[in-house]
C-alpha cells in the first residue's frame, strides 16, 4: 500500500520510495549530469473568461461554481509522469495507517472533478497522480473551452481511450487543431468544433476532406462557421452524421458517404452566394443513398431546388428541412408530399406556402407527421393552423411564429404583409384573427410573434410549452387555456393584461384539480359555510396528491 509519508504510524517505519527509470523520459540518456534540450512550458496567466465544465462525462453543467478553464499541462510534469510509468502499480491509496482506499474507488471519486481540479489532486502525492492518470486514459468523452493562451495538445495526449470530443475554441482554427486532433485521437468517433464570436475558422474543404479520409472510425462531424471551405469533398464509409453552418459559395461537391444518415447545411445569408444547390441535391440523391434527415438553411432556396431533391429518389427520408427559401411556393409541397410519404418532421419556415400547402400535407401524412414548422410564412392564417390541428393527430409540435402578419391598433399593415394586384392588402388579412386549438397529443405549440392573433382558444391536455413571445394584440377577455400539464408559458412582450389573465387561468386550473374546502350547515340549518382550513384534516392520499399537482412557470419580461 502506498502511504503518505506525512502521517505515518507511531513505532512505524516509513516504506521507502520505490525508484523510477534512470533514463530521462524525452531523450533516453541518463539523467546523471544530463540537461534535456526541451525547454519547460510556461504556464499562462488565469484567463477572465470562466467556460462550463470543461471535463463531463454524463451531465451538463453550468454556474459560476463548475464554468473552469483550461489548464494546460507543463512538460515538467509530463516528464515526471513518463518516469513513473515503469513504477509498479500499487493496489491501495490512502493517508497512512489503516485507513486507505482502494484505487478503483479513489477513480471513481477522482472522476467526478473537472481538469483543473484533478491537476491539482495529482500534486498530492504518487499514489493520486496515478490515479488521476487512470481518469485521462478512461476518458470517453472531453468537452472543453480552449481559451487562446491555452494549449489543446497537452490535454488530448493524455487521453487515450477518447471517442467523443467537443470544442469551444476562443482563437482562430486552422489546420494545425484537425492534424493534432489526428494524431492524439486515433479512435475518434464524434467531433464538434464551436467557434467563438471573435475567432474565424480558417480551415479549408482540402484540409477537411484529408481529416475525414484519415479517421476510419469517426461517425459524427459538426464544425461551425466554415465560411472558408470553397469545396466539399468527403469521402468516408463510417461518417452518419454531418453538420456545417456558415458555408458560402461551395463551387463543388463531392459526397461519397455511402452511410450518411443525417446532414444539415446552413449558408450564410448572402445574395451573392453561387452554390447550386440543386446540382447538390442530386449529387447527394446518387451518393447517400441511405439518408434519412436533411436541413438546409439558405436563402437561395427554389422550387427548382425542391424538384432535383425530391428527383434524388432517397426513399428513405424521415426528416426535411428548407428553411428561408422565399421562392419556395405550393408547387414544391406538391413535390414533396407526392414523392415522400412517410414523413415525420417537415420544417418549411420562410417559404411562401398557404393554406392550401398546409391542406395537402395534412391528406398526406396524417399517420406519420409529429413535427410541423411553419414559422415567417406570412401567406398562411388561422384557418390553416386550425386545419392542420384537426388532421394530424400525431402531432407533438406546431411552430408557426411569425406566420400570421402584424398590424397596429388602427388596422394599418405593415409592409411585411401581402399585397394585392394593385398593391392593396389582401381581404382575408382586413382583421384579427382567432385561433381554436383541440388536441390529444399535442406537447409544444409556438405562436411567437403572431401579434395579429386577438382571440385563442387551447384545449390540450398534454400540452407542455406554450410560446406567445410578442403576440400584443391578444385580448384577456378573448384567451382561454385548457391545458393540465401546462409547465412553461413564454409571454414577453406580452401586455400585462394578458399575462394576468394566463397566470389567473393557470392557478385556477391547477386549483381546481385539487381538495376544495368542505362546507358544514350552521347550528340553525340556515346556510353551509366553508370550514377553516385549521380545522381539515387531510389524509395522507390527499398530501401526496396536492404535492404531485403540476407548477407552470410564466416567463416574461
Amino acid at each position: 500500500m502506498l502511504r503518505h509519508p506525512a502521517v505515518t504510524p507511531v513505532g512505524r517505519a516509513p516504506r521507502p520510495k520505490s525508484r523510477g527509470s534512470y533514463n530521462c523520459g524525452h531523450c533516453g540518456l541518463p539523467k546523471r549530469g544530463h540537461s534535456c534540450p526541451t525547454p519547460e512550458a510556461p504556464v499562462p496567466p488565469r484567463s477572465s473568461h470562466r467556460p462550463r465544465r470543461a471535463l463531463s462525462f454524463d451531465d451538463e453543467c453550468d454556474g459560476e461554481a463548475d464554468a473552469l478553464e483550461l489548464v494546460p499541462v507543463a512538460d515538467q510534469q509530463i516528464r515526471e509522469e513518463e518516469e513513473e510509468e515503469e513504477v509498479e502499480e500499487e493496489e491501495e491509496v490512502g493517508w497512512g495507517g489503516e485507513w486507505a482506499l482502494p484505487t478503483t474507488c479513489m477513480v471513481e471519486v477522482l472522476r467526478r472533478l473537472s481538469p483543473r481540479e484533478l491537476t491539482r489532486a495529482a500534486a498530492v502525492c504518487r499514489g493520486w497522480r496515478d490515479c488521476v492518470r487512470r481518469v485521462w486514459r478512461s476518458a470517453e468523452e472531453l468537452r472543453i473551452c480552449v481559451s487562446p493562451r491555452s494549449e489543446i495538445g497537452s490535454v488530448l495526449r493524455k487521453c487515450q481511450g477518447l471517442t467523443r470530443l467537443r470544442l469551444r475554441m476562443e482563437s482562430d482554427v486552422d489546420a494545425t487543431l484537425l492534424a493534432c486532433v489526428a494524431f492524439s485521437i486515433p479512435n475518434l468517433e464524434t467531433f464538434e468544433l464551436n467557434i467563438a464570436e471573435n475567432a474565424v475558422n480558417r480551415i479549408t474543404g482540402d484540409e477537411l476532406g484529408r481529416f475525414v479520409a484519415d479517421k476510419q472510425f469517426l461517425s459524427s462531424l459538426k464544425i461551425e462557421d466554415c465560411t472558408n471551405i470553397g469545396f466539399l469533398n468527403l469521402t468516408s464509409s463510417s461518417l452518419s452524421t454531418l453538420w456545417l453552418s456558415n458555408l458560402h459559395s461551395i463551387s463543388k461537391v463531392a459526397f461519397k458517404c455511402p452511410n450518411l444518415r443525417e446532414i444539415s447545411l446552413d449558408f450564410a445569408r448572402q445574395e451573392n452566394d453561387t452554390t447550386d444547390l440543386a446540382t447538390m441535391m442530386e449529387y447527394l440523391g446518387r451518393t447517400c443513398p441511405r439518408l434519412k434527415n436533411i436541413h438546409i438553411a439558405s436563402i437561395h432556396l427554389s422550387n427548382e431546388v425542391v424538384l432535383a431533391l425530391t428527383s434524388a429518389n432517397l426513399r428513405n427520408l424521415r426528416m426535411v428541412s428548407l428553411v428561408l427559401g422565399s421562392r419556395i411556393t405550393d408547387a414544391a409541397v406538391t413535390a414533396i408530399v407526392s414523392t415522400y410519404t412517410n414523413l415525420e418532421l417537415l420544417d418549411l419556415s420562410g417559404s411562401s406556402i398557404t393554406d392550401s400547402g398546409i391542406r395537402m400535407i395534412c391528406n398526406v401524412f396524417p399517420k406519420t407527421l409529429c413535427r410541423l414548422l411553419l414559422a415567417l410564412c406570412q401567406n398562411i392564417t388561422s384557418s390553416g393552423i386550425q386545419f392542420a390541428a384537426a388532421k394530424l393527430p400525431l402531432l407533438q409540435l406546431i411552430d408557426c411564429g411569425m406566420s400570421i402578419c402584424r398590424v397596429n391598433n388602427q388596422y394599418q399593415y405593415k409592409s411585411c404583409q401581402p399585397m394585392g394586384p394593385k398593391g392593396e392588402v389582401a381581404e382575408k388579412f382586413a382583421r384579427f384573427q382567432k385561433l381554436i386549438i383541440k388536441h390529444a397529443n399535442l406537447r409544444k405549440l409556438s405562436l411567437w410573434g403572431c401579434s395579429g392573433l386577438d382571440s385563442l382558444y387551447l384545449n390540450c391536455p398534454e400540452l407542455n410549452e406554450l410560446n406567445v413571445n410578442s403576440c400584443t394584440n391578444l385580448h384577456p377577455e378573448r384567451f382561454l387555456l385548457q391545458c393540465p400539464n401546462l409547465k412553461n408559458v413564454h409571454a414577453s412582450g406580452c401586455q400585462e393584461m394578458i399575462i394576468g389573465a394566463i397566470r389567473n387561468q393557470v392557478s385556477n386550473e391547477f386549483v381546481a384539480t385539487g381538495n376544495h374546502l368542505p362546507s358544514k350547515r350552521l347550528a340553525d340549518g340556515s346556510k353551509r359555510v366553508p370550514v377553516p382550513r385549521f380545522v381539515q384534516q387531510l389524509s395522507e392520499e390527499d398530501k401526496q396528491k396536492r404535492k404531485r399537482l403540476p407548477h407552470c412557470v410564466v416567463h416574461h419580461d
